[in-house]
């Protein structure tokens, strides 16, 4: 069994965020799961800049950056902490960050993060055709309780008592008996 084996599928997807409308993977997760530190992943990064343009990787803002520090509640940047504000990797920008670290742990891993957003888009994708056969079936409820509503009413007017003028049955005059 590999290292990267030892990592669950989920440990990578759950790392997978979506910021700006991009499903991706900020630079200190992807460092983890490649085995390197952030800085050098980000020192490649800067190296090989022909490699990585803005659908591979954007740095994130600041407002960004707090907003998602505040949902991991992780360590404000003070002493030890960040300098520096996070790089957010696609998952193109994921494949090229293993190709320039070139190590066996990192190729190993990509293919792990790969598979991760592979299944993020197919759970995306699967939750749209949901949501479509859901307005789908909204509509013909919409059609069904028109005519249910016109069924019901009909039921209602025969079902309701009409005065009657006369009596069931005959009349038998008194006088010729």
């Amino acid at each position: 069994m590999t290292r990267a084996e030892l990592v669950p599928a989920e440990f990578v997807e759950r790392r997978i965020l979506t910021i700006r409308g991009h499903n991706v993977i900020i630079d200190t997760d992807l460092a983890e799961l490649y085995g390197v530190e952030t800085r050098r992943l980000n020192e490649q990064v800067k190296r090989n800049q022909d490699r990585f343009p803005d659908d591979f990787v954007f740095r994130l803002t600041q407002k960004e950056f707090e907003h998602l520090r505040s949902q991991s509640a992780t360590a404000s940047g003070g002493h030890g902490g960040r300098r520096t504000l996070p790089y957010a990797f696609t998952e193109h920008g994921a494949i090229m960050a293993a190709s320039v670290l070139n190590s066996k742990r990192a190729v190993e891993m990509s293919v792990f993060v790969v598979r991760a957003f592979v299944r993020l888009r197919t759970m995306l994708s699967s939750q749209v055709e949901m949501l479509r056969k859901l307005e789908e079936l909204e509509n013909k409820v919409g059609e069904h309780d028109e005519a249910l509503r016109s069924i019901v009413a009909a039921i209602r007017g025969l079902a309701a008592p009409t005065a009657r003028t006369s009596k069931i049955g005959f009349k038998v005059d008194e006088d010729e008996e």
